[in-house]
Parts: structure tokens; C-alpha cells; sequence
């Protein structure tokens, strides 16, 4: 006789089989059945958060930092609701999550019940599958199949469960497929290869920008930029594949973006875009440039920018090809005017890593973190001006990892990212850097942290304002609205809930903080008082005479920005003759 087992035990086999080794959620009465068969196995870790939506950003964050599916649930109702926000930054940044939701029982269902919804519609636009369990013999199946496509589709899966479909005993008959999952990647045509070369060649300012399809071939994208003399700028996602301080790697485009980042893109008359989906490409690119674009997922070919040659391949694989099939490029003068201008723009903002100024600003932060950052360090960086600053003042290598949200862009992921950091790399140092109205937006699972001994640095930039929602208004131009933010003392807040807490309000301060943190055991949260100020505009720079700004304009700019030692890169391609 076949043996029996539960079917919400049945459900947790399929995970384990995947290799889920933890979940996060929050129980509800919907979800009882599911958490008796957690309690009830000792290989898979069931995390308690105290708001579903920061379970599901986590599991968002899991899937980011290791590649493997992320798993959080929600009971019916509120606990359904509440995973939105972490869904939608899985889904917006193509990674694998699998939300278990609870519902009433079946005899309830279709009644009107207490927290009885209508789920399964509500997530038709998250979900690449999103299906309601109708009997117990179905849960492990229909979990089993929701996996197999948030890998497929890089996206988000949807299964829910009635409660008293758990409890039922099913045949233990059914056994998961993972070890039959395979995944494969295109193989570039030899034409477009070919093609790809000849217009490389003939290129007088080629510029490479790589997003995440390039992670894992860090080698690769530096040989083929040497090969070609390409300058590099990255996706936002993509920081840290580059190590930071490589001299052709010049930062990142759009608003949060480096200056030398812009400009390329900007200027160049060929742009190599491999493994990203930019959505600003119409308006940071130069719209004229011969376009080449390497991508895994056809329909991502053309779709930000013309293309003229479009490569259906893996990034790995195909970079290696360009490289085989065509002859080295000399560093031009365009290459060489790059690399001057990479030079003096973080010239420029080192000059500000010991400044003084109380409040302080942002720079001596980003020092001391750079400072005491482990070789191995993982960066979980929130959402606003922090953003823009983590892009260009974290000094990172590919074997630290950095992860924020990113088309999403979702106040508040900072803590859920650097929670899921935590646990999957118990053994490295991370930290959760986030500005006041990010950190406060989910503060409440600090505790999570305290009770989960995770020794994450949280550093939060405190100015009293949603800075970068106040620079959109300084630009439309309109008067400040809603924008301002009571001020908290966030280190007294660490303190109540078990943390270790530190208030920073000048250069003494921080790096007294900081040693602290260097050698912390529990998490720990340092309140740094900062200047309300913007981080440089630098998709509206005010700096260059020959783009037609008056000198008043100028005068002002600078004053503003103390941006006079930036040299505007047209100096640097008719000092180079480029």
C-alpha cells in the first residue's frame, strides 16, 4: 500500500527538492495547514518577518543575490495584499520568486467569508502563472510547476491554497522535477557575428554597456572592451561585475548615474549593448549611433533603441566570439579623452572624503563604509538620492555584491535585502544602506534582525526630506510638497528594538561609529545627520560654455554643486583631438 502524507507536507518535499532551504512570512488562520507541515520538518527554515511585504522583497533579494528561486507567503486577505510590492520588484528585475497565498477553506469559499478575496485575479499581472489549488492531490504538482516556470520566465509564480486542502491525506506518490529542469541559451548566428565585427571595426567611438546578462563574465567584458578599446558603462543592476576602480569602466547612465557615464553614452558613434533592458536608452543615447545588442530573450532585441545588428546568444559565449573573430583595436583619441575624463570626475569626488561641513556630507559616509567594507561584503542599497550616491561612491568588486531595486524602485528594500543577504551568506559582513524615508518605511523588521542574530550594518543618511522626490520638484519647477520628513533619531529606535545604535553628527562621530561596526556581532544601526543636499545633477550639468550656458549659469552651478574642478568632456575630445 502506497503511504499517505499530507498534502501541505507533500508541498514542502517539492521545495526541498528544488533546493528552498527557507521561506518568509507572516501565519494567519488561511495559512494554518502550511505552517503545521513547517513545523513539522527541520530542513526547511520558515523566517518570521512582521509584514509580508518585507517577506516578499526578501525573496526578491534571495533570488538577486544567488540565482536560486525565492519563496515568501501571505495569508488570505491582508497577508495576500501585503506581498505586492516585493512581487513587482521581482518581477520588474527579472528574477524567480514563488509567493505561496493562503485562502479560506472550500466550504467557505464563494460566501463572502471573513478575508475571503478573490485571489487569483489580483495577481494576473504580477504572475507569469498564477493558479488556485482545487484539490489536495494537485498542491505538490501545481507547486512543482510554478517553479519550473519562475525559472523559465525569470518571474514571479502565484500558487493558492485553500487551508483545508493542506490537511488532507494524499498517496505519497509524487515526485518533483527539478532534476529534470534544464536551461540553455541561444547560440549567436555566425552572420550577425560577422556583422557585429565589421562595425566594431569601423567604429570611431564604441562604447560597451553591459547590464545583468554579463554577471559571471566579468573576464569577458574587460577583454573584449580592451580588445576593442571601448569605454564601459553599466546598468545600475549591473555595479559591481566592473571592479569600480578600473579605468575605463566609467559608471552608470541616466539620472542615477556618474558624469563620465552620461558623456559616453552621449557621444559615442557605436553603443555594444549586451545583457540589459535600459528604459532610458531614447533619452541618455545618442539616437544616431550604430546599435549592436546581445540579448538571451529575443523580444528584448530593437526594443529600446534602433538596432542595427541584433544577436540572439548568451553574453559569455558571444563576447568570446568578438573577441575570436576580429583584430584588436589601438586606444584611440577618443579612448584616451574617456579615460581623462573618468580621471577628473572621481578626482572630484574624492576631494570631498574628509570634508567637515556639519551637517556632513554623504562623501566621508561612503568613506568609512568603503573603509571597513570586507573584501567579500554584500551591499543592500535602498531606493532615492542614496541610490545615486551607493552608484557612485561604493567602491566595489566583482567578489563583493551589490543589490537595490531597480525598475521597480521600491522605497524600502533596503532592510529586506540586507535580512536575505544575512541569511544566505552567514559567514559575510553586510550592510543596508538607506536613506531616512527608505529605512522608515519598514523599520519595524530591524527586530526581525535582532531575533535572527543577523549582524547587518544599517546605515541610515538622515536629512529630514524624500530628497529625491524634492529635486523632481525643484525641476518641473514647483514648490516643495509632501517632500519633508519629521526628523527621528533612529539610533535610540535601534536600541528598543535590541539593536546597538549610534547617532553621527560630525567626522569624530562616524568614524568612532564605524570601528564599532567593523567588529559587531548583532545588527546595528548607525543615524547619520546629513546636509539636505542633492547629489550633482548629472543628466543637467551646467558646466560647459560650448553647450551653450552663460556663464552666470555657470558661476551658479558651481556654487551650488562646488562642481568648478569638473571639466566638461568636450574639452577633454579637443584637448585629444577627438
Amino acid at each position: 500500500m502506497m503511504p499517505k502524507i499530507k498534502a501541505a507536507n507533500a508541498m514542502l518535499n517539492v521545495l526541498k527538492d528544488w533546493k528552498v532551504d527557507h521561506l518568509y512570512g507572516l501565519p494567519g488562520g488561511s495559512f494554518d495547514s502550511t505552517m503545521n507541515a513547517l513545523h513539522e520538518t527541520s530542513e526547511l527554515n520558515y523566517i518570521q518577518v512582521r509584514h509580508e511585504e518585507t517577506g516578499a522583497l526578501a525573496a526578491a533579494a534571495d533570488a538577486k543575490l544567488t540565482g536560486k528561486i525565492g519563496v515568501a507567503f501571505g495569508s488570505a486577505g491582508p497577508g495576500a495584499t501585503h506581498l505586492f510590492n516585493g512581487l513587482y520588484d521581482a518581477k520588474m528585475d527579472h528574477v524567480p520568486v514563488l509567493a505561496l497565498v493562503g485562502q479560506v477553506a472550500t466550504s467557505t469559499m464563494n460566501t463572502d467569508g471573513f478575508q475571503e478575496l478573490n485571489e487569483n485575479p489580483m495577481f494576473n499581472d504580477v504572475a507569469v502563472y498564477n493558479r488556485t489549488v482545487t484539490t489536495a492531490q494537485q498542491l505538490p504538482h501545481v507547486v512543482d510547476q510554478a517553479i519550473k516556470h519562475a525559472y523559465q520566465e525569470s518571474s514571479v509564480a502565484v500558487v493558492t491554497i485553500p487551508t483545508d486542502l493542506g490537511w488532507i491525506e494524499i498517496e505519497d506518490s509524487f515526485t518533483a522535477t527539478a532534476k529534470n529542469y534544464r536551461q540553455g541559451y541561444p547560440q549567436a548566428e555566425v552572420a550577425d557575428i560577422n556583422a557585429a565585427v565589421k562595425l566594431l571595426t569601423a567604429a570611431k567611438r564604441p562604447t560597451l554597456y553591459i547590464g545583468q546578462g554579463t554577471r559571471g563574465a566579468t573576464d569577458e567584458v574587460v577583454a573584449l572592451a580592451d580588445y576593442y578599446s571601448m569605454p564601459i558603462v553599466s546598468s545600475v543592476l549591473a555595479k559591481g561585475i566592473i571592479p569600480d576602480d578600473h579605468p575605463a569602466y566609467m559608471g552608470t547612465a541616466g539620472r542615477v548615474a556618474s558624469k563620465p557615464g552620461n558623456e559616453i553614452v552621449a557621444t559615442a558613434d557605436l553603443i555594444l549593448f549586451i545583457g540589459s533592458d535600459f528604459p532610458f536608452a531614447a533619452s541618455t543615447f545618442n539616437l544616431q549611433a550604430k546599435f549592436i545588442q546581445i540579448d538571451i530573450d529575443s523580444s528584448k532585441l530593437g526594443k529600446r533603441h534602433h538596432t542595427d545588428v541584433a544577436i540572439l546568444g548568451d553574453a559569455k559565449t558571444t563576447m568570446r566570439q568578438l573577441f575570436e573573430q576580429g583584430q584588436p583595436k589601438e586606444k584611440n583619441s577618443f579612448y584616451q579623452a574617456a579615460l581623462a575624463n573618468n580621471k577628473n570626475w572621481r578626482n572630484w569626488l574624492a576631494s570631498f572624503a574628509t570634508a567637515k561641513q556639519i551637517p556632513l556630507r554623504v562623501e566621508p559616509i561612503f568613506a568609512e563604509i568603503n573603509r571597513i567594507a570586507q573584501e567579500d561584503a554584500i551591499f543592500a542599497v535602498d531606493v532615492g538620492n542614496v541610490t545615486i550616491d551607493g552608484i557612485r561612491l561604493l567602491s566595489l568588486t566583482p567578489n563583493q555584491k551589490f543589490t537595490t531595486s531597480g525598475w521597480f524602485a521600491t522605497m524600502g528594500y533596503g532592510l529586506p535585502a540586507a535580512i536575505a543577504a544575512q541569511l544566505n551568506y552567514k559567514k559575510r559582513q553586510v550592510f543596508n544602506i538607506a536613506g531616512d524615508g527608505g529605512f522608515s518605511m519598514g523599520m519595524q523588521d530591524l527586530i526581525t534582525a535582532v531575533k535572527y542574530k543577523l549582524p547587518i550594518i544599517n546605515v541610515v543618511l538622515s536629512n529630514d526630506s524624500l530628497g529625491f522626490i524634492e529635486a523632481e520638484q525643484d525641476d518641473t519647477p514647483q514648490p516643495h510638497s509632501g517632500i519633508d520628513l519629521a526628523s527621528a533619531d533612529y539610533a535610540t529606535f535601534a536600541k528598543a528594538m535590541g539593536a546597538e545604535g549610534y547617532s553621527v553628527h560630525n567626522l569624530t562621530d562616524l568614524r568612532a561609529a564605524f570601528d564599532q561596526a567593523a567588529s559587531a556581532t548583532g545588527p546595528i544601526v548607525i543615524d547619520v545627520k546629513i546636509a539636505n543636499e542633492r547629489p550633482i545633477p548629472v543628466e543637467h550639468l551646467v558646466i560647459d560654455p560650448e553647450a551653450g550656458h552663460s556663464q552666470t549659469d555657470i558661476d551658479q552651478f558651481n556654487q551650488t554643486y562646488a562642481s568648478k574642478a569638473l571639466v566638461p568632456f568636450q574639452k577633454y575630445l579637443t584637448q585629444y583631438q577627438a
